[in-house]
């Protein structure tokens, strides 16, 4: 399969990280339409919140089957991650992408030493590149660590990729910016983010 095609996959893969989820928007439906649901008990909501941090059950009735595993009903699930949306406890649904599986194993992240008062702008720049998945600032460790602005480029040729930070650098005028590219070798763990405390799940 061609880089592009690749490429293409990957993209629609992002985006569904970023865009509303549709089954996302069935809670809300859910949750205005049902009248007196019982709530969930402190315990349920802490092994619910544990449960979802570890994905969906690959089934056709996902929340039907966290309900059974909570000893409550799919309504008060969906109730209770409603109301946890609109709180902002639940920000999104979204694809924990496993790349490598895709073919994409040349996979950059560039390290950029942007000063302060231009972080944002440069930032707004690689951004916008379709080519960049991830764009993020972070601290300084100084004397041996000067980079604060860092953004992930995968790829499926690492020629390729070397080229496109290449592209990006004299696009936006940055070939005096001090950076570095590290390339990964090996993947070890790759998972969404885990909130709940350590066995909520198993009590």
């Amino acid at each position: 399969m061609s880089q592009l095609s690749h490429k293409s996959q990957l993209s629609h893969k992002i985006q569904c990280q970023e865009e509303p989820n549709l089954m996302a928007k069935t809670l809300h439906k859910v949750a205005d339409e049902t009248l007196d649901i019982a709530p969930l008990s402190l315990k349920q909501q802490q092994v619910l919140r544990a449960l979802l941090e570890c994905g969906l059950p690959h089934v056709a009735q996902p929340y039907l089957a966290i309900a059974k595993q909570i000893a409550a009903t799919q309504t008060q699930v969906l109730a209770q991650i409603s109301h946890w949306q609109e709180d902002g406890l639940v920000k999104r649904f979204g694809l924990v992408v496993k790349h490598r599986k895709l073919g994409f194993k040349a996979n950059a992240m560039v390290v950029w030493n942007i000063a302060d008062d231009r972080v944002s702008e440069v930032a707004e720049q690689l951004s916008s590149c379709a080519e960049v998945s991830l764009c993020y600032r972070r601290p300084r460790r100084l004397p041996d660590w000067p980079y604060n602005l860092f953004c992930m480029i995968h790829g499926t040729d690492r020629a390729v990729v070397i080229a496109q930070i290449a592209a990006m650098t004299k696009k936006f005028s940055l070939e005096d910016i001090q950076k570095d590219t590290l390339f990964s070798f090996k993947a070890y763990k790759q998972q969404g983010a885990r909130y709940g405390k350590k066995g909520d799940v198993n009590g």
